[in-house]
């Protein structure tokens, strides 16, 4: 089965030869004054299109504070971030409401609604989209789990569903508004290694059918050769970028 991708980019958004990520001399600090502290040194990287990048690196390194300024959720304090096109320093809060659209976001925790069916979670991240009836809203939520394996469940509560379950809900969530790029921060820490080797395969398929980006931090050594390329960072430092095997 298929989707079709019927979410066009806006104007302004970059050329399909330009990278879907552009990063350079990034710099961040968190606290004030005394308290003031650097987490992010001189970061320069380029990510393309379709291309499947994972950050690895020791705890407290800075990775999900570089995913999370890439996903527009902090502001950029210097340096040059951009983002399909989008340049993200100085960008206001609207600008970045804006460049999260074209985003789709897988955490550790599914963050999945407890008060909400499997289909309703979906659903939720198809709300933006204004030009969707609430019946093509819902038919396409129903169509994703579908595709995650997940059509037999869609009216199920999160407290029903297993670990690896519950993921594949926030996977559909993800990409149900077939984002451009996805960001992903440690999806599969939760679960087993049969479920979390599961779960990043269903990403890599489904995001590759799609053909948007994926940005994804982990410490999972395990799923390392789906990558197109792996990321190291330590100590707020990118100390080494290199191709898969």
């Amino acid at each position: 089965m298929s989707i079709a991708t019927d979410f066009a980019p806006t104007e302004g958004l970059d050329r399909p030869s330009s990278p879907a990520i552009a990063i350079h001399n990034l710099n961040h600090w968190f606290g004030h004054g005394d308290l003031k502290k650097q987490v992010l040194f001189d970061i320069n990287l380029e990510i393309h299109r379709g291309e499947i990048v994972l950050v690895t690196g020791p705890s407290g390194s800075g990775k999900t504070t570089l995913l999370t300024l890439i996903g527009g959720l902090r502001s950029v304090q210097n340096g040059s971030l951009s983002v399909l096109g989008r340049e993200l320093h100085h960008a206001n809060t609207e600008a970045l409401v804006l460049a999260r659209r074209y985003n789709g976001y897988i955490f550790q925790a599914h963050n999945l609604h407890r008060s909400l069916t499997a289909a309703q979670n979906v659903q939720m991240g198809l709300a933006l989209h204004q030009a969707l009836s609430a019946q093509e809203i819902r038919s396409r939520a129903i169509e994703m789990l579908e595709l995650v394996g997940l059509g037999h469940r869609i009216d199920y509560y999160p407290d029903d569903l297993s670990g690896g379950q519950k993921q594949r809900v926030a996977i559909a969530r993800a990409l149900a508004s077939h984002p451009q790029i996805v960001l992903a921060d440690e999806p599969t820490a939760a679960l087993d290694s049969q479920s979390g080797r599961e779960v990043v395969n269903l990403m890599h398929g489904l995001a590759k059918q799609q053909g948007c980006t994926i940005l994804m931090v982990t410490h999972d050594n395990r799923i390392l050769d789906i990558a197109d390329r792996v990321v190291s960072v330590e100590d707020g430092r990118l100390v080494s970028s290199s191709r898969s095997s």
